[in-house]
């Protein structure tokens, strides 16, 4: 472990109380695991390997991170807010199977898989715009996939969810698309390519997650060269 040094101490900054809070953090991250690690001035730390808290009855978490250079596992906890998470993580991030409602505080940038699964998120706003491998949010709640990544190197799973559109999506995903168990599985069965959810959403044929205007659909079915429909399981169609 190292600390940062400072050149220059601001008359209001009180020394003492500055390392005893250090030797707060140096205590914490003994009691985790938590060895190659850097104390930055405001209190947060950057990492340079893993950091492992996994099924640690946690509620919150223990430090203020900032850059994790290897994996980042908190799943299996009660965490309710990623409050505190890094900013950066070079290897995967993992908060499964917690109590979040929101993913504000987390990642923004995941070289590895991001796995948000099994927690109580009804948005994916606040979470990382670019993910290196897979992406899973599959059994929450969420309604929409509006502030979710933008580009998604690997698979894509956002099953068990209630998603009525594909709206707010990621411009590519480079592996599969599962968006089983939700209303809009049923739109995603006439035709599912991934590389044309730009162009449905282009004719959005989805108004207030109940009606499909048909006309709308059909002239999206017929450009993709797919038969036109009369009906869509789960929608009032128009």
């Amino acid at each position: 472990m190292k600390h940062l040094k400072t050149y220059k101490i601001f008359e209001s900054i009180d020394i003492i109380k500055l390392f005893e809070n250090f030797e707060d953090i140096d205590s914490i991250c003994q009691k985790f695991g938590i060895k190659k690690y850097t104390i930055n001035s405001d209190g947060s730390i950057d990492v340079d390997g893993n950091v492992d808290l996994i099924d640690k009855g946690l509620t919150k978490l223990p430090l203020k991170f900032r850059n994790v250079t290897g994996y980042f596992n908190c799943r299996y906890n009660q965490l309710t807010s990623l409050e505190g998470g890094p900013q950066s993580v070079g290897g995967y991030f993992d908060c499964s199977y917690n109590q979040l409602t929101s993913l504000e505080g987390g990642p923004q940038s995941v070289g590895g898989n991001f796995d948000c699964s099994y927690n109580k998120l009804t948005s994916l706003e606040g979470g990382p715009q670019s993910v290196g491998g897979n992406f899973d949010c599959s059994y929450n709640k969420l309604t929409s996939l509006e502030g979710g990544p933008q580009s998604v190197t690997g698979y894509f799973n956002c099953r068990n969810n209630q998603l009525t559109s594909l709206e707010g999506g990621p411009l590519s995903v480079g592996g599969d698309f599962d968006c089983d168990n939700n209303p809009v599985e049923s739109i995603w069965n006439l035709f599912k390519d991934y590389s044309q959810v730009d162009m449905l959403n282009d004719y959005d044929p989805v108004r207030d997650g109940q009606i499909i205007i048909l006309d709308r659909l059909n002239e999206f079915l017929e450009q993709i060269g797919k038969p036109k429909v009369t009906e869509v399981k789960g929608y009032k169609c128009i």
